[in-house]
């Protein structure tokens, strides 16, 4: 059996540097997506004030008039008797709907042209199959600001009313 020889003696390697190439490479690709952050933000801010039109750019913020603030319309729970039944039975919840009134009876002045009493009302209930009134009509509970409520109130008092969906 030959003979072993013995691993010599050295000094340890140590490689330097590596640890600071990782951080010098971190820190480069850190500033390039600061950069193109930077350059995003530019163009957002030149595309919108671009999109403004120069008349509006070129005033100072401080000379901009006050704006009024919107009051929020107030809408209300309108219930309403459609003389069509069946057409009610079309409608669900959500629908937006146009409401019509045609006078029951010629008028004495000739004005008895159907008008549009509610434009875009949503439908926020609608009766089951059975619910419908002795004449046929049937009752829809329609979402519209408190004055069209009103304005459906009255002429449903005075007209037949059905909907058109919208």
């Amino acid at each position: 059996m030959p003979e072993t020889c013995g691993v010599p003696q050295f000094a340890p390697l140590r490689v330097r540097g590596g640890r600071h190439r990782l951080r010098r490479a971190v820190r480069r690709r850190r500033r390039a997506m600061a950069a193109g952050l930077a350059m995003t933000a530019a163009a957002l801010a030149a595309s919108a004030a671009g999109a403004r039109g120069p008349a509006e750019t070129d005033k100072p913020q401080a000379a901009a008039a006050p704006q009024r603030e919107r009051q929020p319309v107030e809408v209300v729970s309108a219930p309403v008797r459609i003389a069509d039944g069946a057409t009610v039975r079309l409608l669900r919840p959500g629908d937006r709907v146009d409401v019509i009134a045609a006078p029951d009876s010629p008028s004495a002045d000739g004005d008895d042209e159907a008008r549009v009493v509610a434009r875009g009302a949503r439908v926020e209930k609608v009766p089951r199959t059975g619910e419908a009134g002795a004449d046929g009509g049937a009752l829809v509970v329609l979402s519209v600001p408190r004055a069209t409520a009103a304005v459906l109130a009255g002429a449903g008092t005075t007209s037949r009313l059905a909907v058109t969906l919208c």
